[in-house]
């Protein structure tokens, strides 16, 4: 079926913007006197905030009552905002503009269907909004990825068929949740990522072929 519409991830695929969350989880764990590698960030890579902060308590061996649960989010999430606001124009990964105007010229719907909570801010600051037509993000879904949600969502607001979308994903939770939404997937990823459909290490450079999926 013929690709009608294409959804972005925004973490990692568009914008290098991982740091950011690594910084300010480091800093969260630091506050407990744990350490935050590089390893560890890799494990909540494309995972909601609340969801990567039980996955943490549990790989660090911390208790936290559900009130401070909830101040250590708002602490990480303040803490990510006060780092990503430096983000610019600048920060807009290798070919992403180009890759962005071709599919425009080729009359393809776009969205951006990340969990994330600060992706319109984001997205403003790099001038990157006005490429899409619609923006799916934390505020709009209740299921953190790998759940299918924000991208169905997605396809019901570009007024397409799941099966007639291709995503770009960065992570194994994002790919699964594009993969169990139905539609195609390409990983944007320096390693692979089993249930992806094509994996690729950046959008430099690419033409509209790479949106064929016929064997």
């Amino acid at each position: 079926m013929k690709i009608k519409a294409v959804i972005f991830d925004l973490d990692g695929v568009l914008l290098e913007t991982d740091r950011y969350h690594y910084l300010a989880w480091k800093r969260v764990l630091e506050g407990y006197g744990k350490e935050f590698s590089e390893e560890d960030n890799e494990l909540i890579k494309g995972v909601a905030r609340s969801k990567s902060l039980e996955i943490l308590l549990e790989m660090k061996g911390l208790r936290m009552s559900e009130v401070e649960k909830i101040s250590v989010l708002r602490k990480k999430n303040n803490w990510y905002l006060e780092y990503a606001m430096l983000i610019d124009e600048e920060d807009v990964l290798p070919g992403v503009r180009e890759f962005l105007e071709l599919l425009k010229s080729y009359g393809l719907k776009t969205g951006i269907a990340s969990t994330s909570d600060n992706s319109y801010v984001i997205l403003e600051l790099t001038g990157l909004m006005k490429y899409f037509d619609v923006l799916i993000d934390g505020y709009r879904v209740k299921e953190p990825k790998p759940n299918p949600e924000v991208y169905l969502v997605g396809a019901s607001e570009l007024k397409v068929k799941p099966e007639e979308c291709a995503v770009f994903e960065d992570s194994r939770a994002g790919v699964l949740a594009a993969k169990r939404a139905g539609m195609k997937v390409i990983a944007v990823s320096d390693k692979p990522i089993a249930e992806a459909d094509k994996r690729i290490d950046s959008l430099e450079g690419l033409d509209i072929s790479i949106l064929n999926f016929e064997a």
